[in-house]
């Protein structure tokens, strides 16, 4: 037991916990404002040009078992509540098209999220910096710094041949 408690306080620390809850709150956020978006902005246009029919109400009715109470017929059910209210039987299509299309968004959102990332995640990073030229050497005499151009050490005075070794 005392294996477990530790093994879950490693997972907990690791900070697992708290991005799978934060990816949790801010999915939840984003489908209602996705569910938003479908409703109140994309149907209600697409609604008018079919008529001015109301998306949340399209339904096929598939008639009811039990008889309806009185002063309601088949041909009074205009809307989905009112089907559900008095217990008809339906196929609530136009409800099953915004879920659909609530899918569709999210899923498209994903899809660039994830694209997004990827895009990130292959981008290399930028080449480090090729090392600059020296500027100095190194005196193999008195082993003093001295410009790389230098002929002579200006410390020990020595004469230096061509292609001394350079320092970084």
């Amino acid at each position: 037991m005392k294996k477990i408690i530790q093994e879950f306080k490693e997972f907990a620390i690791k900070g697992n916990v708290i991005d799978l809850a934060v990816g949790v709150i801010i999915g939840g956020a984003f489908g209602k404002i996705v569910t938003s978006l479908v409703n109140d902005i994309i149907m209600p246009p697409i609604g008018r040009m079919l008529g001015g029919a109301d998306f949340k109400d399209l339904f096929i009715n598939l008639g009811s078992d039990k008889p309806l109470p009185e002063g309601v017929t088949m041909d009074s059910i205009h809307t989905l509540t009112d089907a559900t209210k008095n217990g008809v039987a339906v196929i609530a299509y136009g409800q099953f098209i915004n879920v659909l299309l609530d899918f569709l968004i999210v899923a498209a959102c994903i899809f660039m999220l994830v694209k997004g990332i990827n895009i990130l995640r292959r981008m290399k990073p930028e080449e480090a910096a090729a090392p600059a030229e020296p500027t100095e050497k190194e005196c193999p005499y008195c082993l003093s710094q001295i410009p790389i151009k230098a002929t002579r050490c200006k410390h020990c005075t020595s004469v230096l041949e061509e292609g001394t070794a350079v320092s970084n």
